[in-house]
């Protein structure tokens, strides 16, 4: 199954382009699943065409009151010990977050049914990659404050509790960290997927071509492949109006600056001079052909040099990124890397958490970090 993510700067009509892709990929006769972000895309389905769209519309309001409620009822000892009131459903209001967790659930869901393409239509750029890097974030997180090496002990909680006196952690805690772990590897497993993609949808301005060197940075950081760079709402090249042809010129040199940077990913869309109206609109908008996912995004890689120079390097792909904007640290068995405002905390190779960081270098977008052996822990050559 293919998934499109679709996202951009904020105003640039990245979720008409969400609709206007879905509708192309149903014309081209393919089963297609639509997630809409805030704005409503109306009856889409209708103008389908030969294959079928269907729209899966998120409900972070009512995903948050089931989740608290059943976690409320999984903890009532807990609760009743405390002396503590529990919610009615009616007084539950939404909480920030819940918007980006049932987007993470609506794309589990999605790659879970029986179609060929799912469109999502993602919030703007930096939140955008902070969602999708959430379920691997969140799995460190629950790792380190229960691993599972501790849920091994379970088993003495109730000699325990009639030591102390008084009850041990209910087994609805470890029960629930693991349905958690399930569904977050779940959704990490739908965002690393050789058929993930992510489409860019940028209006040519001042800040286009910087955006665009943001979004490859933060892409490639979290291991995801770029496979459209949207130029949507050009002005038409010919004006007999001064004011239009001025505005007009000036739009039309950011884009060439983006084509230089896009190249081949760069598709351009024309401004309709009103909002889209109906699928005939929308039919102007498919930018981009329907078709196979373009090539995964490059992987890190391990280059044994132990031969030539004693060391193991480790190249890590970063697009755009500059030597000022990269911060390296090393925590035990992971390696905490900054680029640009993106944070990811990556666990080294096996074989590398047996050496030492010796240096880093950055070349044409290969971030290369080189390692020497611990003699201390490497075996002896037989």
């Amino acid at each position: 199954m293919r998934i499109i993510l679709v996202t951009g700067t904020g105003g640039a009509g990245r979720s008409t382009v969400a609709v206007a892709t879905a509708l192309a990929e149903a014309h081209a006769g393919r089963r297609v699943l639509l997630v809409p972000g805030d704005t409503d895309p109306g009856p889409v389905g209708e103008g389908a065409g030969p294959g079928t769209l269907t729209v899966l519309r998120t409900d972070p309001a009512g995903d948050f009151r089931r989740e608290f409620l059943a976690l409320q009822a999984r903890s009532g000892t807990v609760l009743d010990l405390l002396g503590a009131t529990p919610f009615e459903e009616a007084e539950l209001t939404e909480l920030p977050g819940s918007r980006q967790f049932a987007l993470l659930r609506a794309l589990r869901e999605a790659a879970a049914g029986d179609h060929d393409v799912a469109v999502v239509d993602l919030p703007p750029l930096r939140e955008a990659l902070t969602v999708l890097a959430l379920p691997e974030q969140l799995r460190r997180y629950l790792r380190r404050l229960l691993p599972p090496e501790r849920q091994a002990a379970r088993a003495l909680r109730p000699m325990l509790a009639q030591l102390a006196g008084v009850p041990m952690p209910a087994q609805w805690l470890y029960e629930t960290t693991a349905r958690w772990e399930r569904e977050l590897a779940a959704v990490q497993a739908v965002v690393e997927a050789p058929g993930t993609t992510v489409r860019l949808v940028l209006e040519p301005g001042p800040a286009a071509t910087a955006t665009l060197r943001e979004a490859r940075l933060g892409l490639a950081l979290h291991g995801l492949a770029l496979d459209a760079v949207i130029a949507n709402r050009l002005l038409p090249a010919a004006s007999d109006d001064p004011w239009l042809a001025a505005l007009t010129a000036e739009q039309h040199r950011r884009l060439a600056a983006l084509r230089a940077d896009a190249g081949e990913l760069l598709h351009e869309l024309p401004h309709l001079g009103r909002e889209p109206r109906g699928p005939e609109d929308l039919a102007l908008l498919a930018a981009v052909r329907p078709g196979p996912p373009p090539t995964p995004a490059p992987a890190p890689a391990v280059e044994d040099r132990r031969d030539e120079d004693g060391v193991l390097v480790w190249h890590l792909p970063l697009p755009g990124a500059v030597k000022q904007d990269l911060s390296l640290v090393r925590r035990g068995d992971e390696l905490l890397l900054g680029a640009g405002p993106y944070r990811r905390t990556l666990p080294l190779p096996a074989a590398l958490r047996r050496c030492t960081v010796t240096g880093a270098g950055l070349v044409d977008g290969d971030l290369a970090i080189r390692f020497a052996p611990d003699p201390g822990l490497w075996p002896e050559p037989s």
